[in-house]
């Protein structure tokens, strides 16, 4: 465990890693808890790392607190992506060369907890570093993949076939480090489950037993979730390869997110029971479609955002980029506009509706662009809750996160501004804290509240 660490700023001396969580009391502060209540002027105290009260007025004294005077800006919950691919393909060199840097960029953005959704070991080594201390960085979840179908299916990796994270853009910074290689390219340009690619055989299946064997390996290593790739073919075994991945990682307390980009498979993966709903079904109309949007959203099983996949992100010179850093594909775009429909109907229909990006771009461009698409259908107080409450949910963690509410981690932020009267505040996070440790903070004393 590191020693104590000095830190500008409010909270000027802290300490880094689980056993250091610090008792807190953050004053003068208004507060937005994530279950939609809103203190304009109030208190939360933190013991243990964890929230002890969040009350209006004067706090609980709390004797050998650390006082944190919030200046009357905004309090609310740690952001949480529930599907990012943090970790490039030269894992070891990343891990020792930026790493800790692009952690830190989580954690200046307001994100305390990431679900890295296909990982492999060196996802766990993030993991135990960043538990450790080792590093300072969001809490890190981590998903191993299974597929559910041989090749010509599923089961080929995220976004129709991608197994690691996308590139960035040639000459640019990316959240994984340097930028790769110019001309690679991102496999959801060439999606399998988009029509005409989607296939029309059925694909082959996985034996029961190989497949049972892959999730007591992924438990027995340690991951936090199954990650699966669904692409129903006709006649396919993908439902019931699907089902029996979700039946087995229950036995092992190991639940299964499932990647789905199309309504056809999206209701496929719902059939099977899965956990988690990764990625708004863009392909495919459910404003055509209204039983399948009551199936879907009375499944009771939570979704995740990624809706800026499809949106152009435009470089300093103006140039619009896909997630790889390349020029956009705009035979994609319309997935721009039906994934935001779509996202609108299932909330409507009452789904559980959760952050998460799905991209490589540093974390606080990558929240702006998903800013901009979530803007399309949603108000600032449904994002709020999205980014919070919804994203814990989306990654099943919603006992411990995504509230500021008594017995919860204390992962909060401090934001100069008002995320309910402009949603784009949530750029403007000044001060981070996970688990009751202060991580990231750029306050200054000329920093003023909203006050």
């Amino acid at each position: 465990m590191k020693n104590l660490i000095a830190l500008i700023g409010v909270a000027c001396v802290t300490a880094v890693g689980p056993a250091s969580a610090q008792n807190l009391v953050i004053t003068n502060a208004r507060i937005l808890d994530g279950t939609g209540k809103v203190i304009e002027r109030g208190a939360i105290v933190v013991r243990d790392g964890k929230i002890a009260s969040v009350t209006a007025g004067n706090p609980t004294v709390l004797p050998g607190a650390r006082v944190v005077n919030a200046r009357g800006m905004t309090v609310m919950p740690g952001f949480i992506d529930a599907h990012r691919h943090p970790i490039p393909g030269n894992t070891a060199e990343w891990l020792g060369k930026d790493a800790a840097a692009q952690m830190r960029a989580f954690l200046e953005a307001g994100f305390t907890t990431v679900l890295s959704a296909i990982t492999a070991d060196e996802g766990l080594e993030l993991r135990r570093r960043t538990e450790s201390g080792v590093i300072k960085g969001p809490r890190i979840f981590a998903a191993t993949l299974i597929p559910v179908a041989r090749a010509g299916g599923g089961g080929r990796g995220d976004a129709g076939g991608r197994r690691g994270a996308p590139a960035a853009a040639p000459g640019t910074q990316s959240a994984q480090g340097a930028a790769p290689p110019a001309g690679r390219g991102d496999p959801a340009r060439f999606d399998n489950s988009r029509p005409p690619r989607r296939p029309t055989e059925p694909a082959g299946a996985i034996p029961a037993e190989e497949t049972i064997k892959a999730v007591e390996a992924a438990a027995k290593a340690g991951f936090d979730y199954i990650k699966t790739v669904m692409t129903v073919t006709p006649g396919g075994p993908e439902v019931e390869t699907l089902r029996l991945i979700v039946n087995e990682g229950r036995k092992h307390n190991l639940p299964t997110i499932t990647h789905t980009v199309t309504v056809v498979d999206t209701l496929g993966a719902v059939d099977a029971r899965t956990g988690v709903l990764v990625h708004t079904p863009h392909i495919g109309r459910l404003d055509e479609d209204p039983a399948a949007v009551q199936k879907i959203a009375k499944a009771g099983i939570p979704m995740t955002s990624t809706l800026a996949v499809f949106l152009p992100h435009f470089s300093p010179d103006n140039t619009p980029l896909f997630r790889d850093g390349l020029p956009f594909p705009w035979d994609t775009f319309s997935s721009a506009g039906q994934g935001p429909v779509n996202a609108r109907l299932l909330w409507e229909a009452g789904i559980s509706y959760g952050y998460g990006t799905d991209t490589s771009w540093p974390p606080k461009e990558s929240l702006k662009d998903e800013l901009r698409a979530l803007s399309l259908v949603f108000s600032p107080k449904d994002i709020v809750t999205i980014l919070t409450k919804n994203a814990a949910r989306s990654a099943l963690k919603q006992d411990q996160l995504g509230t500021l509410e008594p017995g919860k981690l204390a992962d909060l932020v401090i934001i100069n501004g008002d995320p309910l009267n402009d949603i784009y505040d949530v750029l403007k996070v000044v001060t981070t804290v996970k688990g009751g440790v202060v991580l990231s903070d750029r306050t200054t004393p000329t920093a003023r509240g909203r006050r």
